[in-house]
């Protein structure tokens, strides 16, 4: 997949989500959702702060997407997210029928495409309308996910 100019300006959105989340001392994962070009929500990790291991990044931005669309379907939204979904998150964008979901790093233990998505031997973990694309500003997440790792060692 091509990337757009947009898609760079949301991508580095979700990373001031992201550091949001470290200056929380949580796991550094952010997203928005955007519709028509513009932001609806914003989200970043509380799983720390909430006690609560379900509120991921995108568990946030999904519940305050709808809230401002006044309904549970995200079908012409875009969701931008640093770290590919876990497959609980996945879960949750399958539920809404976003349209696309663009990444930033791979999650090889977590992510929700190791598990399969809609092109691995009929395995739907994402809704089959939904366009994925990971990769978009990959390094710089893993920087950012190491340096809070680290952190957290020292």
């Amino acid at each position: 997949m091509e990337y757009t100019e947009a898609d760079v300006k949301f991508m580095k959105m979700a990373f001031q989500e992201a550091m949001r989340a470290y200056d929380l001392d949580e796991v550094p994962i952010g997203c928005v959702i955007t519709c028509n070009n513009q932001v609806i929500a914003k989200g970043h990790n509380l799983t720390e702060r909430l006690r609560d291991f379900t509120a991921h990044a995108e568990m946030q931005a999904f519940t305050s997407a709808s809230e401002y669309l006044g309904g549970k379907s995200l079908h012409e939204c875009t969701l931008y997210v640093t770290l590919e979904p876990c497959v609980m998150c996945a879960g949750a964008a399958y539920n809404t029928r976003i349209s696309k979901i663009i990444f930033a790093a791979f999650d090889e233990k977590r992510g929700f495409t190791k598990f399969g998505n809609h092109e691995d031997n009929g395995q739907v973990i994402v809704h089959p309308k939904s366009e994925v694309a990971g990769g978009l500003m990959e390094q710089e997440s893993v920087k950012l996910l190491q340096s809070f790792f680290a952190r957290k060692r020292s």
